[in-house]
């Protein structure tokens, strides 16, 4: 797998399925080093906001997209979220990390902690 496969990988993962429905382009990735060294920074700009919904058990959630998103991929998770929101009843809250955990993705916000079967983030999003 290639490093720009990688991080579109680890992007999937972190739910941002919009990739692929937009042009992106990657500004900055490298590998760290020393007790980071199995982990990936990046920074993806986006041609500007995206919006789309994710639904579970028919309730439908709002995620935004800034136009650039960042973090630190590691095997099984992304931390350092920077760019993602995720729209909770009226408030919009920040997601700093998800991780896998098994058939789920965990999303931590900033006080809670969200989990969403990964299926749900299978057809690909359409910003709106």
């Amino acid at each position: 797998m290639s490093h720009r496969q990688h991080i579109l990988f680890a992007i999937v993962l972190m739910a941002v399925a919009v990739l692929q429905a937009v042009s992106t382009r990657v500004t900055a990735a490298a590998n760290l080093t020393g007790d980071d060294a199995a982990k990936t920074a990046y920074d993806v700009t986006l041609p500007g906001e995206c919006n789309f919904f994710v639904t579970v058990a028919g309730k439908q959630f709002k995620f935004r997209y800034e136009s650039s998103v960042s973090g630190i991929i590691t095997s099984g998770s992304i931390s350092r979220v920077s760019g993602v929101r995720i729209q909770v009843e009226f408030a919009w809250l920040g997601l700093n990390q998800v991780s896998r955990a098994g058939n789920q993705l965990n999303i931590q916000l900033e006080k809670s902690t969200q989990s969403f079967p990964i299926n749900a983030f299978a057809p690909s999003a359409r910003c709106s």
